[in-house]
């Protein structure tokens, strides 16, 4: 049997008042006509524009997590916050929930079995925006209510680390822009098995329409003695995990608001070879993002 196995987001908001009628008298402009009143603008009477908020739910036809499989038809939900601290730092804070909706596996001896996939995410992050980079600090807890493999009819699916019920980690992350092109990387450490892992990607969002881009990205990934040990014998416990080109075409929908399908391709290297059914598999999914 073979073993398979998913970003706070940060949000900022400014707002820029300023006193037009001052500044056209300085430059020497005109006053007002007489018996015209000037506009002014209104004040929101909040003491936030915004609260930093993203509510996001989702569909995945498959879902693979850092290059392994977990379960097939999954839907989700996430909520996350960025509260700034300083103009450069902000404090962030995430939870996501994923739950399998109908998986089905094969070669357990007693025919298809079905396949119960939970798992909550908790995480809490510092962002430090330097302006030529976005650094980032983030602890993640994984709670798997099914282990970390799930269960099937029969019991447990998976062995040895394929059982863990709940994971804590550190990551450090770097955000940049190289022109369109947006790169990223991070480097994340698992304290429950003492494994790590790395991840570099890219994307280069391409404007369609006002409402409308496309946005072709790819990410690689090498683990450190991460999730292979124990699971499956003879399985490679370092090297690169997965290459995975994917396409998106988030669709704004209102200014706070926003539908993204998406489209993918998981190629299993060399850590991963062993532990998924399907070495290359193209899957697909949509999320809804509102902000606030």
């Amino acid at each position: 049997m073979k073993l398979k196995s998913m970003t706070s987001v940060i949000t900022k908001s400014a707002l820029v008042l300023a006193a037009t009628a001052s500044l056209s008298a300085i430059a020497g402009t005109s006053a007002p006509a007489k018996g015209v009143t000037p506009v002014v603008p209104e004040e929101s009477g909040a003491l936030f524009d915004t609260v930093g908020a993203t509510v996001e739910v989702g569909y995945d036809t498959r879902l693979y997590y850092r290059g392994l499989w977990f379960a097939d038809n999954v839907t989700w939900a996430g909520l996350s916050l960025s509260v700034p601290l300083t103009e450069q730092l902000s404090l962030g804070f995430g939870a996501l929930y994923v739950s399998t909706v109908d998986t089905l596996v094969s070669g357990l001896g007693a025919g298809d079995q079905i396949l119960d996939y939970s798992e909550l995410d908790l995480s809490t992050s510092l962002t430090y925006d330097a302006g030529f980079a976005k650094f980032g600090l983030v602890y993640t807890h994984y709670e798997f209510f099914d282990g970390f493999g799930g269960r099937t009819d029969l019991g447990a699916f998976g062995a040895g680390e394929g059982n863990v019920s709940g994971a804590d980690e550190v990551g450090i992350t770097v955000a940049a822009a190289a022109g369109p092109v947006n790169l990223y990387a991070g480097y994340y450490y698992d304290f429950r098995i003492g494994g790590s892992y790395a991840e570099v990607g890219a994307d280069l969002p391409i404007e369609i329409t006002s409402w409308l881009s496309i946005v072709p990205a790819v990410k690689l990934g090498y683990g450190f003695d991460y999730y292979t040990n124990g699971v499956i014998p003879g399985a490679q416990s370092s090297g690169l995990t997965h290459v995975i080109p994917t396409i998106s075409a988030p669709i704004k929908l209102t200014s706070s608001a926003t539908l993204t399908p998406y489209i993918a391709y998981n190629m299993s290297l060399d850590a991963r070879h062993t532990l998924n059914t399907t070495d290359n598999e193209i899957f697909g999914g949509v999320k809804l993002s509102v902000s606030f």
